[in-house]
Parts: C-alpha cells; sequence; structure tokens
C-alpha cells in the first residue's frame, strides 16, 4: 500500500510546495523507494529559469532518506534537525528533471547510522533510464551556525 502525500508530510520537516515526493511505494528496514510527479510542476521551488536541474534531484533523494529515517527508526528519537553534509560520487545521467514526462522513482539505501549519523546510496531514475545517483552523509541534530 502506497503511503500518500498527508503521511509524507508527518515524517518530513518540508511543507508546502517544497515537500516534493507524492508517494512511498516500498521500504524496509535498510531501503526505501519512493516517487514523485512535482518536477513537472511550473511552481517546483527548486526551479531556476523555469528549469530544474538534475542536480535538484539530491533535495528528491534527501526527502526520501528523511521519510525512511521515520520510518525504519534506526535513531532513538525523532532528531530536532538533520544536515546533508556531503554529497560523493554523484553522477548525473541528464541536464534537468523537468522535461520527463512521467513520474520518477527515487531509491535509497542506508550504509550505516549511529545517533549522530547515517549515510546512504540513492539514485533517481524514470522508467528504465538513469538519471542520477550518488552518496548523502547526513548529520544529525548538528548544532546551527
Amino acid at each position: 500500500m502506497m503511503i500518500g502525500p498527508a503521511a509524507i508530510a508527518t515524517l518530513i520537516p518540508h511543507a508546502g510546495s517544497m515537500s516534493l515526493l507524492a508517494g512511498i511505494l516500498s521500504w524496509d528496514a535498510d531501503s526505501i523507494r519512493c516517487v514523485a510527479s512535482s518536477h513537472r510542476a511550473p511552481a517546483n521551488p527548486l526551479r531556476r529559469a523555469s528549469r530544474l536541474h538534475a542536480v535538484c534531484g539530491i533535495e528528491y533523494a534527501s526527502q526520501a532518506m528523511a521519510a525512511h529515517g521515520m520510518l525504519a527508526g534506526g535513531i532513538a528519537r525523532r532528531p530536532r534537525s538533520g544536515y546533508l553534509v556531503s554529497v560523493r560520487e554523484l553522477v548525473c545521467f541528464t541536464a534537468y528533471l523537468d522535461d520527463l514526462a512521467d513520474d520518477i522513482t527515487i531509491d535509497a539505501e542506508k550504509l550505516s547510522s549511529d545517533e549522530t549519523r547515517v549515510i546512504y546510496n540513492f539514485a533517481l531514475g524514470c522508467g528504465d533510464r538513469a538519471l542520477l545517483r550518488g552518496r548523502a552523509a547526513v548529520l544529525l541534530d548538528a548544532e546551527s551556525p
């Protein structure tokens, strides 16, 4: 059963048009698969000069990772904040996301975690087409600068 936008809003800190995921298709202790259609929305807040660059897919992956953290646990409590501290091995196979007619799938696989950090591999695709992939590290409950 798909988890829809209203339930996703309770899992991630994003709201309104910045909540980019349309649904969670599946998840387990180590991975999550989400779907998004907001890349086609002219009002997508990540668009610049009416285009949505492929690197914005990192934000889609970040929201999938945040939802996974809440669904799968692995931390004793909900963190006050999570900061994306690094993205490594990022490969973009396309320049833009806004010209894709079909929904985007977002896959994230947890590689390691503890009370203060979590590391995921992530990949975005559209049908059989790879869009981008990489690895992200998130610091939980870091002090704000």
